[in-house]
């Protein structure tokens, strides 16, 4: 990450790399000849096993094998063509990997949908949050973007997701969330300070997400729904009541892609 306080590799990402996820496209295109994702209106990364399967029979699922690292398929919402992206594992690795394949085959907008833990006592399980900004402790993001400590969705993405939930009957905070690799290394001092700053929830992908869609031109927003807290530690129970505000949020998310903006 740094050095005595210092990027280990000052103007990296400016750099040129020596791949390119193009590449990536051009070996599935070899084996699917007719392999894009240009005609969607966006993809739903989902990170809940559960959340992705239910998304898939609800609506029709086409699988996609192989295209990209995980479960890719394709459903229709509203006579339009969404994607539905999961099974790839946690945290801003898989997610920034994956995200590059999509992008790579032609994809413009995604929405992550998933959970995170509260950081004030105003979250209870259940709520949802819509990501304002990404605080960067994870490891993806410098790679990507200049650094500062922030990385910021699409606003007007962010926008349609909240009045797309609000619509739905699922009223939204929305704030700042705090990305970190090492769910199981999040301690007191770092809580407190999250919570001085404003934080609502941690998180492990959405700073990488933003980093990867910024670098690359393309739109991306997040929203969570509230599993657990970190404040006054209270332990995962997955209450059913946090699976149904997924399943809400995934079909909210899934009209805010396909409706044109300002319809939501």
């Amino acid at each position: 990450m740094t050095e005595n306080g210092h990027w280990l590799r000052p103007g990296k990402h400016a750099l040129p790399a020596v791949t390119d996820p193009a590449e990536h496209a051009a070996y599935i295109r070899a084996r699917h000849p007719h392999a894009t994702l240009t005609g969607l209106a966006g993809v739903l990364l989902l990170y809940q096993r559960t959340v992705l399967q239910d998304a898939q029979a609800r609506f029709t699922a086409r699988p996609l094998p192989g295209w990209v690292r995980g479960e890719l398929s394709v459903v229709e919402h509203q006579d339009t063509a969404v994607g539905l992206c999961g099974g790839f594992g946690p945290g801003a690795p898989a997610a920034g990997l994956v995200l590059e394949q999509l992008l790579a085959l032609g994809a413009h907008t995604v929405i992550t949908v998933g959970t995170a833990a509260s950081l004030q006592t105003c979250l209870d399980a259940g709520d949802i949050v819509v990501c304002s900004r990404a605080l960067r402790d994870e490891g993806l993001s410098r790679h990507y973007l200049a650094p500062a400590r922030y990385a910021r969705p699409a606003p007007a993405l962010s926008s349609r997701l909240h009045q797309g939930l609000r619509a739905h009957g699922l009223p939204a905070h929305t704030g700042a969330a705090w990305s970190t690799d090492a769910p199981y290394r999040e301690t007191a001092q770092e809580v407190a300070q999250c919570r001085t700053e404003g934080i609502l929830v941690a998180d492990m992908e959405a700073a990488a997400v933003f980093a990867v869609a910024e670098h690359r031109g393309a739109a991306a927003a997040a929203v969570f729904v509230v599993a657990d807290s970190l404040v006054n530690r209270t332990p995962r129970t997955d209450p059913p009541h946090v699976h149904t505000a997924l399943g809400g949020v995934v079909q909210a998310a899934l009209a805010t892609l396909t409706a044109a903006p300002g319809t939501t």
